[in-house]
């Protein structure tokens, strides 16, 4: 009897074995009578296959796998019932030419702590999960979550913080990292976090983006069970986990996936398609149906079994050009002549139609830095169907400006309104991440222009533009306190520096920000709509002043944007207003909270019948240098009767 059954193998050589993650690697199970482990491995052009491991004194010709029913597919099982949970093992694959490889498990669920490469048996993951009640709510909101608030923290788990002293470099576990993370994240006002890092990886410095356990949370930070603890724990804590996943390359290391049976098996087996010159990694083959099995059997394991909310796909656009980081003859065209890799194309449509079916209200979310068409837009009309795209022409510009003297920016003030031209292409999330803020790129705080005083005037005007414009939201840790020097993923955050007045009122602004972010549906139920979004004035190039309203469904709680690029003062500084209605000064950037100096004792502004920036009513009131303001209004028309039950209900008399 088989681990691997006639209609298993079937689907898998479709590529349509999508609970793959039960079958293949190694599996607690009977034969005979006897309790024990299978072990099943896929190696279409291996000559033997053998299990080595601690359980045999890595004795390479003791324990022999057997090709499954002489399938043409190549998967080749063995059944022990010697080995225990913690043994390590590896698979010694030889090829046709009798030499060896030796090889961790391509489907391990866990291990051995690097340098070691084995993988590990694990133990029974009877983890008991807690958050059905997320979960359920997940999946009942799939059609609408466009229309929720969606704030990112991005996270290196390994340099987040770090334990003084310690032998093991120091690191938080699974478990520890939960309960300090969701307290921080929980007072901050974030929706969701995003681990950088997460699978298996060897080598420290590739943050987790060169994989060699697609299967397995790293060891770094303790076992399967405690990684589905930290989980649990965020979705009891109100907060989604978003996971990056990176199905674009993978490392040359020799116990990995390269060559994995002797020639090319995961990769493409032609140099030109096979390898990423700028990376020293290799290319998955999007064409076998085995290794699109493989990646999306990758991903649902992440979904289906820890319960992750959401995967940030890496490298989106390496993936769907051949030429991607090559010369000309270093890449080979497709059939039609183009540089589009097609099979890549139908793997993320696969890959999406899967998972939406599968887990609705699971998040796909592409890293994407080109105008490839319709990222988020549905397979039916030819798109990828991706939830989310990174808007990385957003942050391009937006850098650009941020970094420039307010003295040049009336010269590039086209760079902060471009994006509305093209915003509703697609469903965007506007990022600030860890790429960013590395490589010599400086810290956000050291990219702003002027004084040590100015950087921060500069950098929270910028993060409240960035929290107003149309688009959900990410931010990368220590940005939102202004961490003096880059990211370094050897050391902890500068977490000292909240002691700095200028540093705590760079935290409490974006705090503010994040919270009213929530608090009010204008700033997200309609990113993608100019439904939700109107400027009063576009155009202020000289003053280098930004002003925006950003509209909410019911026609209530709509909120006007001023925001000053350049450190003069308008004391009598005036705005357009879309209504004649009440204006409420809901945040004041120059607050002696977020190390301002001024208390705006003035809280309500009725528009007077003068004409500005087009409109006919307007506001006047005092706007410092680098300063922001929100205000809060109504539309005419727009009141709140009581119904029936007494419960109150809007309502917007001109809908």
């Amino acid at each position: 009897m088989s681990f691997f059954s006639d209609y298993d193998m079937y689907l898998f050589g479709q590529g349509a074995l999508y609970e793959i993650y039960d079958k293949m690697g190694v599996h607690k199970g009977e034969k005979d009578g006897k309790e024990g482990y299978f072990f099943d491995v896929w190696a279409p052009h291996a000559e033997k296959v053998y299990l080595i491991g601690t359980f045999n004194d890595w004795n390479e010709t003791e324990n022999e796998l057997k090709r499954v029913q002489e399938s043409p597919v190549g998967v080749y099982e063995t059944f022990l019932s010697t080995p225990a949970p913690g043994d390590l093992y590896k698979f010694l694959i030889i090829d046709k030419k009798g030499e060896k490889h030796y090889k961790a498990d391509p489907y391990a669920k866990t291990a051995e702590l690097r340098p070691g490469t084995a993988s590990k048996i694990p133990g029974n993951m009877d983890f008991e999960w807690t958050d059905g009640r997320w979960e359920k709510k997940k999946a009942e909101n799939c059609d609408r979550y466009y229309e929720k608030p969606l704030s990112i923290y991005e996270v290196h788990q390994g340099s987040w913080m770090r334990h003084p002293g310690r032998d093991d470099d120091g690191f938080y576990t699974y478990r520890e990292f939960a309960e300090a993370l969701a307290k921080y994240v929980k007072n901050m006002g974030y929706t969701h976090v995003e681990l950088i890092g997460v699978a298996e990886h060897p080598f420290d410095g590739s943050w987790g983006y060169q994989v060699t356990g697609y299967y397995a949370p790293t060891s770094r930070y303790g076992s399967p069970e405690d990684f589905a603890y930290f989980v649990n724990y965020m979705h009891n804590n109100g907060i989604g986990v978003i996971l990056d996943w990176v199905p674009a390359h993978f490392p040359k290391d020799e116990f990995g996936l390269m060559n994995f049976d002797g020639q090319p098996c995961y990769e493409y087996s032609d140099p030109r398609k096979s390898d990423h010159p700028d990376w020293g990694t290799k290319i998955f083959d999007y064409g076998k149906n085995e290794v699109r099995n493989f990646l999306i059997g990758s991903a649902l394991n992440w979904v289906e079994k820890y319960h992750a909310d959401g995967l940030r796909v890496d490298a989106v656009a390496s993936m769907l050009y051949l030429d991607y980081g090559k010369k000309n003859g270093e890449w080979t065209p497709n059939q039609y002549g183009g540089n589009e890799n097609l099979e890549a194309v139908e793997f993320f449509r696969q890959l999406n139609t899967v998972i939406k079916e599968r887990d609705p209200g699971t998040l796909m979310i592409a890293e994407e830095s080109t105008a490839w068409p319709k990222v988020t837009g549905t397979v039916k009309d030819d798109g990828l169907a991706f939830s989310y795209k990174w808007n990385m022409g957003w942050m391009h510009d937006f850098l650009d400006y941020m970094s420039l003297d307010p003295f040049f920016r009336k010269d590039n003030h086209n760079k902060m309104t471009f994006a509305m031209t093209y915003n509703e292409a697609e469903k965007y999330i506007l990022v600030l991440s860890h790429d960013e803020v590395v490589h010599l790129k400086k810290s956000m705080i050291n990219k702003m222009p002027g004084d040590w005083h100015e950087k921060f005037q500069n950098l929270k005007a910028g993060y409240t533009f960035m929290m107003g414009h149309p688009g959900k939201k990410l931010l990368f840790m220590g940005q939102d306190f202004a961490q003096n020097h880059e990211w370094d993923e050897k050391t902890e955050l500068e977490w000292y520096v909240l002691e700095n007045p200028e540093n705590h009122g760079v935290n409490e602004l974006v705090k503010d920000l994040l919270h009213l972010y929530r608090k009010y549906p204008a700033m997200y139920e309609l990113d993608t709509s100019w439904n939700g979004f109107e400027w009063i004035n576009a155009d202020d190039a000289y003053r280098s002043i930004f002003s925006f309203v950003r509209k909410s469904k019911d026609g209530r709680n709509n909120l006007l944007f001023v925001i000053n690029f350049t450190p003069v003062d308008y004391l009598d500084y005036r705005v357009g207003t879309v209504s004649n209605m009440k204006h409420t000064l809901i945040f004041n950037g120059d607050d002696p909270k977020y190390n301002g100096c001024e208390v705006r004792k003035k809280k309500t502004y009725m528009p007077e019948n003068k004409a500005c920036d087009g409109k006919e009513f307007s506001i006047a009131y005092p706007l410092r240098g680098y300063g922001t303001a929100i205000f809060k209004f109504d539309y005419p028309g727009t009141c709140i009767e009581k119904n029936k039950t007494g419960n109150k209900q809007r309502r917007n008399k001109n809908a």
